[in-house]
């Protein structure tokens, strides 16, 4: 198998398909598996997890045959974008649901921020999702299905470490509701900003005090799980069809402080 599945143009299915970027590892492999285990056909997406997107792949497929596909593509080359989008068309010739979960996460200093470090962030947290829905719109709007962007519950709390991230993430916001207005009513556009549910890893990794220190602000006095969130997407995907152009905090109250 090379990096990238290859695609059988003859495949159909009557199961709904979702395509969720970023979904190797962490919230977007929890919720890709939630959604497969909803009777969903699932596209993963992966930029540099190849193993664990194809470990997942192979998981999903054994219990249900033909049901999961991983292509890779960096979000950030318009031309691997574009070819995402393409293979994703050509899987099941549907697509029901696209989540734009992929997005770099780390803080910069201002007077030692980078143009690269700025792109990164805005590429994939805004860039991407504005022209993976561009591309996608089409299939969406055949199916009447939905987009939801994942964005983040702090936001639009200013935060000095985060300047060109929450700058990113505002956007992704705009982008939702913008993308609502103009596609209504045969396509709805979501967004679910997670709070407090898994913490970095490596260098941005918080001590334990520090992990304490957070939890204990949360109004609910613990974290989120990564179910929380899966439930959330199902919600506003299938059992919300009046639902549109809104960002839900899924954050035990943490955006309120």
């Amino acid at each position: 198998m090379s990096c990238t599945d290859t695609i059988n143009n003859k495949s159909t299915t009557n199961n709904k398909v979702a395509l969720v970027t970023g979904s190797a590892r962490r919230i977007g492999a929890f919720v890709a598996e939630y959604l497969h285990q909803k009777d969903y056909d699932i596209i993963l997406h992966y930029r540099s997890s190849g193993d664990l997107a194809k470990a997942l792949r192979d998981k999903l497929n054994a219990r249900r045959a033909h049901s999961c596909i991983a292509l890779h593509a960096d979000l950030a080359d318009p031309d691997a974008l574009q070819q995402l989008a393409e293979q994703a068309k050509s899987w099941k010739h549907r697509l029901d649901l696209l989540i734009n979960n992929a997005s770099s996460y780390y803080p910069t200093e201002l007077g030692n921020t980078t143009a690269e470090q700025w792109n990164d962030l805005f590429y994939s947290n805004a860039r991407a999702p504005f022209f993976l829905t561009q591309a996608l719109h089409p299939l969406l709007q055949a199916s009447q299905g939905n987009i939801i962007n994942i964005i983040d519950a702090m936001a639009t709390h200013p935060n000095n470490d985060f300047i060109p991230y929450n700058m990113a993430k505002t956007t992704l916001h705009t982008l939702t509701r913008s993308m609502a207005k103009l596609m209504a009513p045969t396509v709805r556009v979501n967004a679910v900003s997670p709070g407090v549910m898994l913490w970095p890893v490596g260098d941005h990794d918080p001590s334990d005090e520090e992990k304490q220190e957070i939890v204990e602000k949360v109004p609910m006095q613990r974290m989120g799980t990564e179910l929380d969130i899966a439930r959330t997407i199902y919600f506003l995907a299938e059992e919300a069809p009046y639902i549109t152009g809104q960002n839900i905090a899924v954050d035990g109250g943490q955006s309120l402080l």
